[in-house]
């Protein structure tokens, strides 16, 4: 079985598109319910991808 690579280059179909969604997914919410609604889309997001070796890529891209 091989292992997948995390994809670092730009690879949104439409990022403007995604950015404004983010933006108006955080609308109305507190600072607090902001921070619990990015941990959330972390752990969906996550889930999707369900490889530990591609999250490890992503933490370090991440720093």
């Amino acid at each position: 079985m091989t292992t997948a690579n995390l994809i670092i280059t730009p690879n949104l179909e439409a990022p403007d598109d995604f950015y404004e969604a983010l933006i108006e997914a955080h609308q109305g919410l507190s600072t607090e319910e902001s921070h619990a609604y990015n941990a959330r889309l972390v752990l969906v997001l996550a889930n999707h991808i369900g490889s530990t070796a591609v999250l490890r890529q992503a933490f370090e891209a991440a720093k």
